[in-house]
Parts: C-alpha cells; sequence; structure tokens
C-alpha cells in the first residue's frame, strides 16, 4: 500500500514570510486522515510545524500516521527546512511513541496542576514581596541571557537563541514590570532575598513563566517555596489550576513539579533533518 499527502488548498503565504498548507493523508488514494503543515513564526523557514495530524479511527495502529510524518519530513525538507517541530498531547501514548521511534527528542513540556480553594502557607521565615523597579532592570538582563542559553543547551544556534529570547521577552513584557497581567515577586526568608517568581496568564491559563532561585541559596527549599508562592497568587486570582514549562534535562526542576502534583499535559518535540 502507498502512502501519499495530497493537498486540499494552494500553498499558504503567511504575512510573517512564512508557510503552510492542508494534506489529505491517502492510502492507495483512498483518504484516510489529515495532516496541515507550516513553519515556525519564530525562526521562519529553517522549522517546519506539524501543526494537526489526525487517521480517522478506522484506519488507526496500521502505521499510517507514522508514514504520513514521514512523508512531512520530505515536503518540510523541499520548503528548506532543517528542524521540524510537533506537539503531543499527553494522552496520545500513541502518537508519542511513534513519534519517539521516528527520532523526535522531547525539548520541553508544559505541566499543570489542579488547584483548590485554600492558599498553601508558605514556611515560617520566608514570604514574598513585589519586586522593585530597581530590581527589575538587572533580573530582566539576566533571565534573558540564561532564557538564550537554554535554548542554546538544546542545540539552537546562539545567533536564533539570542534572538528569540530577546523577541520574547519584548513581547512577553512590553511595558516591563507595569505590563499588564504580568506579577513579579521577590521570595524573602529572615530578610534575605532567596529567589524570585514571575506568573501571568497565557493561552487562557494561569502560568509560571520563570522561577529562580539565588545561587547563593540554592539546595535549602526555596524552589518548592517560589512554587507555593504561585500557587496562592493563583488561587488568591480565582484561577483553577496553574501551568508551567520545563526543558527536558532538568532534574531538579522534573522532581520538583512533580513531587507537587503538577503533571504533564503536553510533549513539544523536534526532530533535526538532514
Amino acid at each position: 500500500m502507498t502512502t501519499t499527502l495530497r493537498p486540499t488548498e494552494p500553498l499558504q503565504h503567511e504575512v510573517d514570510g512564512t508557510r503552510s498548507r492542508r494534506y489529505q493523508v491517502c492510502v492507495n488514494s483512498r483518504p484516510v486522515g489529515a495532516i496541515h503543515l507550516g513553519m515556525s513564526p519564530l525562526f521562519g523557514d529553517s522549522v517546519g510545524l506539524i501543526l494537526d495530524l489526525r487517521i480517522e479511527e478506522p484506519d488507526r495502529r496500521r502505521g499510517r500516521g507514522t508514514v504520513a510524518a514521514l512523508a512531512a519530513e520530505e515536503v518540510l525538507r523541499g520548503w528548506g527546512c532543517t528542524r521540524i517541530e510537533a506537539s503531543v498531547p499527553a494522552e496520545a501514548e500513541a502518537a508519542l511513541r511513534a513519534a519517539t521511534a521516528l527520532g523526535y527528542l522531547v525539548r520541553n513540556r508544559h505541566m499543570e496542576k489542579p488547584l483548590g480553594d485554600t492558599p498553601p502557607g508558605l514556611p515560617a521565615g520566608s514570604r514574598g514581596r513585589p519586586m522593585t523597579p530597581t530590581e527589575f532592570g538587572p533580573w530582566r538582563e539576566e533571565h534573558q541571557e540564561s532564557y538564550a542559553q537554554s535554548w542554546i543547551e538544546r542545540g539552537m544556534p546562539e545567533a536564533d537563541a539570542r534572538a528569540k529570547a530577546l523577541r520574547d521577552t519584548t513581547t512577553s513584557l512590553p511595558e516591563g514590570l507595569a505590563t499588564p497581567g504580568m506579577g513579579f515577586s521577590v521570595l524573602e526568608h529572615e530578610g534575605t532575598a532567596v529567589g524570585m517568581l514571575w506568573t501571568g496568564v497565557r493561552e487562557g491559563r494561569a502560568f509560571v513563566y520563570n522561577v529562580e532561585t539565588d545561587a547563593r541559596h540554592r539546595g535549602r527549599g526555596h524552589g518548592r517555596t517560589l512554587m507555593l508562592l504561585a500557587e496562592a497568587q493563583a488561587i488568591a486570582a480565582g484561577w483553577p489550576a496553574l501551568m508551567l514549562n520545563v526543558f527536558a534535562g532538568n532534574t531538579p526542576a522534573e522532581r520538583l513539579y512533580e513531587s507537587l502534583g503538577y503533571e504533564t499535559i503536553t510533549y513539544h518535540l523536534y526532530k533535526n533533518l538532514l
């Protein structure tokens, strides 16, 4: 049997210079599903995306999705892409196994925790307070550099990583410390600043953008306290759940979030196209 991709629309040219196109997944010319391919709005034509891939129920568990993903790689190579990315919901275990078998690697994952009605208390001697304008400037520079390094360590070219860090920070914080919907807190323990917390709203959900313990005070449980502070703030604001992102390989953070009851909701995968 031959699995092919049949275009269902002309090649779409977006205003940001990227391209996208929808296809039917066909087996011997018989439609069995659909796939939507595009390019990353952040990295342009160097990174292709599988935006959606669906196989109809009667044709599942026969390798149709795997072959369609391989065909998608060929399409994206033809577009000049050198990397392909896809997001897989945690409940789609078969899709995650198939992607892993094709050589995709987990780059990061989104985790979420349902929240109750009672804010958690902080350990004795710890309290959160708003970040001051004097503290915000140095923190922003350090965060942008750290954010760029996290992508460089995961294989992104340095120039792309630094451009992404600048772009993401500027987009997320157009008004700096006063950006609506964003909150910045400093955690103090016994009167000493030991960490910081950046929270806000993303995709209609309460989101932890950044949590960081000062290097001089790590290993003392302050990271857990920062997360309790984030949960308390989300509950006080009326949010039913709290979401965060964690990069693959950040074992201390992964263990902390899992111990606090966070569960993976989406895996973000990538594969370099040779």
